[in-house]
């Protein structure tokens, strides 16, 4: 049986992973180096300023309201949603919503660790979103605004209600940047650099409306927090993060990148332009999947797929019917016959989500390499396929 013949053209950057995510077109590490105050104190005068220069791009860029605080912090958006947790979490009832598995992670830990008592958790499939008018008004919501693992977002943010007793406390890593994030619905938000900026890792961001400060200043958690999780000082908001006194030392080779990619944003329009770049990306990608004979996305509704985290999962009878296994070491085929051509990198679903590809859309790429890519999926595909049935 002979094979299907190999695309001749290549996406130009064949970086499609989803964290880290790609560079920006035209990124040079010279120049964001000259950025760097490297081997100076993050608390010296200029690399401080550059600090707070960072902060305040992302406001501008985000469009978050002039009254929110935006803060850096450590350890990516994994660091910034666990200080919201165990910070704020308590003081009222807990809706979770767990669609995929960050989600799940977040429930897993408010359940195991802060061992809170009213909690209740809203569940759904990878590629479904839970029952959103479920929600409790007198609850702390905490909840993905995009599924990174699944491909599946929430629509808007009606669902939260304007005179909401408790606070929303959004993970919006995939989101920031490439979506609409309605700041008046949310009280905490975190994403961090590694996303959608195309940033470095190991530094995450949270933002806080002035409820969240309120809660932050008038409740104090039954349970030690960490030096890295504390907010506040003698009950009051520790001012300094929002200004860029950072908790610990941030490297400042990753604030230059920061600040290199936030530059490349402002160029080309702000949120708008970035926005309008994923989406162009995703329709791009989204169009071949329905023409494709072989590849579905895995979030049935158009109105909840991801514009970032694309989810793709294998629709041909022949594969759809093996077990779970099976399909993943199908799929472990393909993204092996696209790496080794240099044509896709990192492009495997997530470890836990149901076999299949995931594809960053994001603003850092560019849509003419997505619209490379996709005969290198067929390719990979039927390749993959042909090798199947003559084992």
């Amino acid at each position: 049986m002979s094979l299907p013949l190999m695309p001749q053209v290549k996406p130009a950057r064949p970086e499609f992973s989803s964290g880290p995510c790609p560079k920006r077109p035209g990124y040079s590490f010279e120049a964001v180096a000259k950025r760097a105050f490297l081997g100076r104190s993050h608390r010296a005068v200029a690399p401080k300023a550059q600090l707070k220069g960072v902060i305040d791009k992302m406001g501008e860029i985000l469009e978050i309201p002039s009254d929110y605080r935006v803060g850096i912090v450590p350890a990516s958006d994994t660091g910034a949603v666990e200080m919201a947790l165990w910070s704020l979490l308590g003081a009222r009832p807990v809706d979770v919503l767990a669609w995929e598995s960050f989600g799940a992670g977040w429930a897993g830990d408010i359940a195991n660790q802060l061992k809170l008592d009213d909690v209740n958790k809203l569940s759904a499939d990878y590629g479904a979103l839970p029952d959103l008018s479920k929600v409790r008004q007198n609850a702390d919501i905490v909840f993905t605004w995009n599924g990174t693992t699944s491909g599946a977002r929430v629509p808007n943010g009606d669902w939260i209600a304007d005179d909401r007793e408790g606070l929303t406390i959004c993970d919006a890593t995939s989101a920031a940047f490439a979506q609409d994030l309605p700041w008046a619905k949310l009280d905490v938000t975190t994403f961090s650099w590694q996303k959608a900026m195309g940033g470095e890792g190991a530094h995450g961001v949270i933002v806080l409306s002035p409820r969240a400060v309120e809660r932050l200043e008038n409740y104090s958690p039954p349970r030690p927090l960490p030096k890295i999780f504390r907010l506040t000082k003698g009950g009051k908001l520790i001012e300094g993060i929002f200004k860029g006194a950072t908790i610990n030392t941030p490297s400042m080779l990753a604030v230059a990148d920061a600040e290199d990619a936030l530059a490349w944003m402002d160029d080309l329009g702000g949120l708008k332009a970035t926005r309008a770049r994923a989406d162009a990306n995703f329709a791009a990608l989204q169009a071949w999947v329905d023409a494709s004979d072989w590849a579905e996305n895995l979030v049935a509704d158009p109105a909840t797929r991801s514009n970032t985290s694309v989810c793709l999962k294998i629709a041909d009878p022949a594969i759809a019917v093996l077990d779970n296994d099976a399909q993943n070491a199908f799929v472990k085929t393909m993204v092996k016959l696209l790496d080794e051509a240099e044509a896709a990198y990192d492009i495997g679903g997530y470890r836990d989500a149901p076999a299949g590809l995931r594809i960053w859309c994001g603003a850092t790429v560019d849509t003419a390499d997505v619209e490379a890519l996709t005969p290198w999926l067929d390719y990979a595909f039927a390749t993959a396929k042909t090798n199947l049935k003559e084992a």
